[in-house]
C-alpha cells in the first residue's frame, strides 16, 4: 500500500506536511483501533516537537510563516488538542509592535480587572490598527490581538477561551468597559440627551440597522456599526461573500443585523443633536444620518451597499465646500424639498435699490 493513503488515516488534516515513510498492508489498515493510538501518538509527538520549536525563535518564526494555517486548522477541528495547538498561536497586537505575541505572553501582560483576551478581526494589519472599536480599549491600556488571517475567523469560532481566560471580540455587540463612578454619571447624562436622536436616526434608517443606540464603546469616532455576538462579523461577512460556491440562503440566515452604536460625547453627534431637536424634518438632519451610516459601514469593515448613493452625497457636499450650484437638469429626488430660489425680477429690484 502507498505512503500517501497510509498517512491519510494516520494525521489529521491540520497535518499535510507531516510524512511517515512506511510500507504497509492494506489489511493491517483495516485495524482501526490500532490506527487509532497510532494516530493519537504520532499527534502528541508532533506537537511536542512544535513546541521544542519555540525555545528557537527564528527557528519557530519561519515555521509558523510556513505553517500558521495548518495550526489554526487544527484548533478548528481536534477539540482533543485544541488548548495544545493554541499555546503555539502568535499574533500581532496594540502592544507587541513589529514582533507578535503569544497567547501566554498576553495573559501574563493582563490587568487582573481585564474581563478577558480581546481580539479584532479584519481584512490586514494596517485596516485594524485605525478600527474605531479599539479606540476605548487602547484608551484604557487593554491589549488587543489583530486577527488578520482569513482562517482567523473560523479558529476563534472553536476557541472561546484560552487558560480560563474568555476571547472577546472588538468588533461585536455586548462589549461591557468598566466606568469609574465620574465616567458613569456624564456618560449617562450625556445618554439621556441623545435618545431622541437615536429614535429619529432609526426611523431615517429603517431596516438597515436593527436598533440604535448609545454606547461607551468609542472615545472619538461618532459611531460604528456591530454585529451580534452569534453572528458573522464584519469580516467573516466579506469572506463568505468572496466564496465562488457561497449558499445565499445561509448567507441571510447567517448574517447579522446591524448594531449603531453612537457617541453621546462626540462634537459631531452633539451638534446633529441640537439641529435635529430644533426641526426634525430638517432634510440636512436626514442627509447626515445616511452619511453616518455608510462611513460608518467603512469603517466597520463592511462594504457599500449603494456606492453610487454615497458617492453623489459626498458629492453635494464638495459642491457646497466650494460653493457651487447644482445646475443639473435631473435634480436628485433628496434636493425637491429645499426652498426655491428668488425670480429674476426680484433679483433685478434688490439690485436697483442697492445702485
Amino acid at each position: 500500500m502507498c505512503t500517501s493513503h497510509f498517512n491519510k488515516h494516520l494525521y489529521p488534516p491540520a497535518l499535510p506536511f507531516v510524512d511517515l515513510p512506511l510500507n504497509i498492508s492494506r489489511e493491517t489498515l483495516q485495524q482501526n483501533k490500532i490506527l487509532r493510538v497510532i494516530k493519537k501518538n504520532l499527534v502528541k509527538k508532533c506537537i511536542e516537537m512544535f513546541n521544542d520549536l519555540t525555545e528557537n525563535e527564528d527557528a519557530f518564526n519561519k515555521f509558523y510563516e510556513a505553517f500558521s494555517k495548518n495550526l489554526k486548522l487544527g484548533i478548528h477541528e481536534d477539540s482533543t488538542n485544541r488548548a495544545k495547538l493554541a499555546k503555539l498561536l502568535r499574533y500581532n497586537s496594540t502592544k507587541s509592535g513589529d514582533s507578535m505575541t503569544s497567547l501566554d505572553d498576553y495573559v501574563s501582560r493582563m490587568d487582573d480587572k481585564q474581563p478577558g483576551i480581546y481580539f479584532i478581526t479584519g481584512e490586514s494589519k494596517r485596516s485594524v490598527e485605525t478600527s474605531p472599536f479599539l479606540e476605548k480599549l487602547k484608551k484604557k491600556g487593554y491589549e488587543v490581538l489583530y486577527m488578520v488571517d482569513p482562517i482567523d475567523e473560523y479558529c476563534v469560532q472553536q476557541l472561546k477561551e484560552f487558560e480560563g481566560k474568555k476571547l472577546i471580540s472588538a468588533t461585536k455587540e455586548g462589549l461591557k468597559l468598566e466606568e469609574d463612578e465620574d465616567e458613569q454619571k456624564k456618560f449617562e447624562e450625556a445618554k439621556a440627551k441623545t435618545e431622541g436622536l437615536c429614535k429619529l436616526m432609526k426611523e431615517v434608517l429603517d431596516d438597515k440597522v436593527e436598533k440604535v443606540v448609545v454606547s461607551n464603546r468609542l472615545a472619538d469616532s461618532p459611531c460604528c456599526l456591530v454585529t451580534g455576538e452569534y453572528g458573522w462579523s464584519a469580516n467573516m461577512e466579506r469572506i463568505m461573500k468572496a466564496q465562488a460556491l457561497r449558499d445565499s440562503s445561509q448567507s441571510a440566515y447567517m448574517t447579522s443585523k446591524k448594531t449603531m452604536e453612537i457617541n453621546p460625547t462626540n462634537s459631531i453627534v452633539t451638534a446633529l443633536r441640537e439641529k435635529a431637536d430644533a426641526d426634525q424634518s430638517d432634510k440636512t438632519v436626514k442627509d447626515l444620518i445616511w452619511l453616518l451610516y455608510d462611513t460608518s459601514l467603512l469603517t466597520s469593515g463592511f462594504s457599500l451597499d449603494e456606492p453610487a448613493t454615497f458617492a453623489s452625497r459626498i458629492h453635494r457636499l464638495v459642491k457646497l465646500g466650494l460653493s457651487i450650484d447644482d445646475d443639473d437638469g435631473d435634480v436628485d429626488d433628496d434636493m425637491d424639498d429645499l426652498p426655491p430660489l428668488d425670480d429674476d425680477d426680484n433679483e433685478e429690484s434688490a439690485m436697483e435699490q442697492v445702485d
